[in-house]
């Protein structure tokens, strides 16, 4: 029944950008959940400080299509989630703090949880509000002096007893929809390029409680989000004309969606 989620992992690896700036200092770090959950969760992620700051730290997430769970790991009663966002999100943190998160790969959350996704866009919440035997497991069972090593082995021992216990239905029609965005970078005519046996009014209903917002929408973050992959130096941003390879009408056009969706112009982003 999943055979097809598996391209999603294929086709897309969702970027954070790296620390910059405090990297002596701050430390950002993924590892992969073993194979069972493979068609689920993108990465377990770490965010902490590896010495106490001189000043209070302000951490940016790009727009990346998934939804996270995370959690404070001094305090793992104090978990949250975060939806599908369409721009960046600047996270003000004090001068020392150990974050652990759980990526799901796009519309997975919803399928697992069976959790509208719409209800969690562009916004975080508490985690006991929306799925509270996971904030009680994170809780109860996550030790605050654990290493990411050893929570992966609880979060991963949590997940895959979690599926073997529910039924997991996706429909395929998004399945069908979601691939053919990622085998398209986002670069595609939704109205025209995603036939798969729905009405427009239906495909939208699929993606807002799937992904959490429009495909359209959607395929601008997985454009965008290849742009990031791609790693373009500035000499090709302003010779090869990457935007329009990518589908952008012009250079304004490129310049105001990636500030919309990374906080700042493509410029300063991949400057060397």
């Amino acid at each position: 029944m999943l055979n097809n989620s598996l391209d999603f992992r294929q086709l897309y690896m969702p970027v954070q950008p790296t620390v910059r700036n405090s990297a002596d200092s701050v430390l950002y770090a993924e590892c992969l959940p073993e194979e069972p959950l493979l068609n689920y969760i993108y990465c377990y992620w770490e965010l902490k400080t590896c010495q106490v700051l001189e000043a209070p730290f302000t951490y940016r997430v790009v727009a990346d299509g998934c939804i996270d769970i995370y959690f404070d790991l001094t305090d793992p009663k104090e978990s949250f989630i975060m939806g599908f966002c369409k721009k960046y999100t600047e996270f003000p943190l004090e001068n020392q703090f150990h974050y652990v998160g759980i990526r799901f790969l796009p519309a997975m959350f919803p399928m697992l949880f069976k959790i509208n996704a719409l209800d969690l866009s562009n916004r975080w919440e508490s985690l006991d509000l929306v799925l509270p035997k996971t904030a009680k497991f994170l809780a109860n069972q996550i030790s605050n002096t654990a290493t990411l090593a050893q929570i992966k082995l609880d979060l991963d021992h949590y997940f895959e007893k979690f599926i073997s216990k529910h039924a997991i239905e996706l429909d395929s029609r998004l399945l069908a929809a979601v691939s053919i965005i990622l085998q398209n970078s986002g670069v595609l005519n939704v109205e025209k390029d995603l036939d798969v046996g729905v009405s427009a009014r239906q495909l939208r209903r699929l993606f807002e409680y799937y992904i959490g917002d429009s495909a359209k929408t959607f395929s601008q973050v997985i454009r965008f989000q290849n742009i990031l992959r791609a790693k373009p130096s500035q000499q090709s941003l302003r010779q090869n004309k990457l935007f329009f390879d990518a589908g952008y009408f012009d250079q304004a056009h490129f310049i105001k969606e990636f500030k919309n969706f990374y906080g700042v112009t493509p410029s300063k982003a991949f400057g060397r």
